[in-house]
């Protein structure tokens, strides 16, 4: 390293990065075999931003435009889930609380049962199970009042869940609440009946105020074309009422698809209410919304899964979702409720200035990637890896990531390198392709990678070859 770029770049702690003579020999451009690649995909080499730095010392090993602002796609969970970790702490849990009005007496509440949501980001049904049980477990039996839901920690979310792709119904289009409750999926299962002659129709979960209006013929025909098509239709005037038609042959296997509907608030209640019932409690009430009163007594907190926990399967699922919740809870805690993404993106520049590193071409816009309007270099990405390989909480970061070949987004990608030697975030979008993590090439040494293609052939492909030709240079050349 020259004097130059030791004054240039703080190093050690990955607050800059400095380009110097390195394996590339020209860290302007990228490898000649990456190079041939991205010709190979038909993908002028303006669509493409790859970076490659070595953390020990912050030099640049190769990178190629790097400075040009991106769509990220789900790479940008990397700075949305690390800085929920340094700022918070892998320890951090969410709460969400049961709270009484009125009297509670031998089991029996002559009033109303408050749920407060505290925006845990995974309360999967188990977990709502668990919350329903811990209450029976508090004397709990009876409910002779309403159901409030008190949602006040996040804002209200305007945003039109079919607005990025048209498909409001499917779980990565789900919106934060604070009451969010098992990513509002249910699970629909269509089993033609020989000996009824009819289709039936399974839920799982099965909210109370969920309406089925089963209007799928049963058919003795093959199973294709007309005899095998079913619809779904969602009310436009009552989310809680779903409408399936068409024809589902007997000689047709049974067929399961999840999908988002009811508010959040409706699959919150409709859930705990079915839970609660088959646990032997009873409830005569309705759903009301609301904040909670300041006469209200406390009778349940329960926590969420470690923020650690939570990370991990962010990253290794790539939970649009839960990453909204995270940049929500980064706003909540500094700037208080209700939270917003704005609040978020502010407490995350706050955070950069702080730690010393640029993101002044970051747009995150809600934390996920899940966006068109997400902005950020790979530089900028790589500064934020480079920060969390020397970070404390290192070993919860890099666990978080896809391990090639093995679990998560990357469980069948890149299967012939070796185990354990390469972490990535992925991420998809239409035009977009990207990987962003952690290469330990055979050589033993662990490097940064950061590799982004905005191009309309990432629809067919083109950008995965771009991203494994990188992975494999660092591998054997590094």
């Amino acid at each position: 390293m020259t004097l130059a770029c030791a004054r240039g770049c703080a190093a050690v702690l990955g607050l800059g990065l400095c380009a110097t003579g390195a394996a590339a020999q020209n860290p302007g451009t990228a490898p000649p075999t990456v190079i041939q690649t991205i010709g190979a995909q038909r993908l002028p080499t303006s669509s493409v931003s790859l970076i490659v730095v070595d953390p020990q010392d912050g030099r640049v090993v190769a990178s190629l435009n790097g400075a040009v602002p991106r769509s990220p796609a789900s790479t940008v969970k990397v700075l949305t889930t690390y800085a929920s970790l340094d700022i918070l702490g892998p320890a951090y849990t969410w709460r969400t609380r049961a709270l009484t009005r009125g009297e509670l007496d031998n089991g029996t509440l002559q009033g109303d049962l408050i749920l407060q949501g505290g925006g845990d980001p995974f309360m999967s049904i188990e977990r709502w199970w668990s919350f329903a049980r811990a209450l029976r477990s508090k004397g709990l039996r009876v409910i002779h009042g309403n159901i409030l839901i008190d949602d006040k920690q996040f804002a209200p979310q305007t945003d039109d869940p079919g607005a990025f792709d048209g498909r409001p119904h499917r779980n990565y289009n789900v919106l934060p609440y604070a009451m969010m409750v098992n990513f509002q999926s249910i699970e629909f299962r269509l089993v033609p009946n020989a000996v009824t002659r009819k289709v039936d129709i399974q839920t799982d979960p099965a909210p109370v105020n969920l309406i089925i209006d089963n209007r799928v013929r049963f058919s003795s025909a093959r199973c294709s074309g007309p005899s095998r098509r079913v619809d779904f239709d969602v009310d436009s005037q009552n989310g809680n009422r779903v409408s399936f038609t068409g024809a589902l042959s007997q000689s047709c296997a049974p067929r399961s698809f999840s999908r988002v509907l009811m508010s959040p608030a409706d699959y919150a209640f409709g859930t705990f209410v079915a839970i609660w019932r088959e646990l032997g409690g009873e409830f005569d009430g309705t759903l009301n919304l609301g904040a909670t009163a300041g006469d209200a007594r406390p009778l349940l907190s329960f926590d969420s899964l470690s923020l650690s926990e939570i990370v991990r399967l962010t990253n290794k699922f790539s939970s649009n979702l839960m990453a909204r919740h995270l940049l929500l809870t980064l706003g909540l805690e500094k700037f208080g409720a209700p939270s917003t993404a704005e609040k978020g993106a502010q407490a995350i520049a706050d955070w950069s200035r702080e730690r010393g590193i640029s993101l002044q071409d970051v747009d995150i816009d809600n934390g996920s990637g899940l966006s068109r309007t997400t902005r950020v270099t790979v530089s900028e990405l790589a500064n934020v890896l480079n920060l969390a390989y020397h970070s404390r909480f290192a070993p919860e970061f890099l666990s978080s990531l896809p391990l090639a070949g093995m679990d998560g987004t990357l469980r069948s990608r890149l299967r012939e390198v070796p185990a354990g030697a390469v972490r990535l975030k992925t991420g998809h979008l239409n035009g977009v392709s990207g990987v962003a993590g952690y290469v330990t090439a055979n050589s033993g040494k662990t490097y940064i990678v950061v590799s982004l293609v905005n191009h309309q052939r990432t629809d067919v492909g083109a950008g995965e070859p771009v991203h494994e030709a990188l992975v494999d240079w660092i591998l054997e050349t590094l």
